[in-house]
């Protein structure tokens, strides 16, 4: 595992598309019990290093109820996101993930993880790569619908303030599902 992480931090796959340089950022070990499957790092994280180290990181670990001391302990956690580079700034937001990144490395990683327990599908790109045809036409449907995926992947919008107006529009997010989630990842005993 450790020869693949040092191979992943010096991709330099999409060197040419990223505007502040190749900085893979994430975190496995063969013993992580849950995989958090995100977007790519924003411009805080690329910075840091350090993964969801940023507000939606904040607010994901606020839905998980976990510390970041459990969040950080790749024993416990993996956080691979689809991209694992900054892809830099659009109109709206980040731009989406580069698309080099999680066929070229998430199965290899994924085969040296063999005690996931469950895998959390975070925003529209892991959701699209992961479910393909089983995702639903929206996200509000799939996450919705998150049942259905289960027992291996939980399916969230992304946490990012950014949907704080999806937040208000669909009050049965973190009444009713957030609290499923955190019963779930506590009976995992990370």
């Amino acid at each position: 595992m450790q020869e693949l992480i040092q191979k992943i931090k010096q991709c330099q796959i999409c060197q040419g598309h990223l505007p502040l340089g190749p900085n893979p950022v994430f975190t496995a070990s063969t013993k992580s019990k849950l995989v958090i499957i995100g977007q790519a790092p924003g411009r805080i994280v690329h910075q840091t290093g350090i993964p969801w180290n940023d507000k939606s990181g904040d607010r994901l670990r606020d839905w998980l109820d976990m510390d970041r001391s459990t969040f950080y302990d790749t024993n416990k956690v993996a956080l691979v996101p689809m991209g694992f580079c900054y892809p830099g700034t659009g109109k709206s937001g980040d731009l989406p993930p580069r698309k080099e990144c999680a066929p070229e490395w998430h199965e290899l990683l994924f085969e040296q993880m063999p005690d996931v327990q469950l895998t959390l599908l975070v925003g529209a790109y892991a959701q699209r790569y992961y479910l393909q045809k089983k995702r639903l036409k929206t996200l509000t449907e799939t996450v919705e619908n998150f049942n259905a995926y289960l027992p291996q992947f939980f399916v969230l919008p992304h946490p990012s303030p950014r949907n704080n107006i999806w937040l208000k529009k669909n009050p049965w997010f973190e009444r009713d599902l957030v609290p499923e989630l955190k019963a779930i990842v506590k009976a995992m005993q990370l």
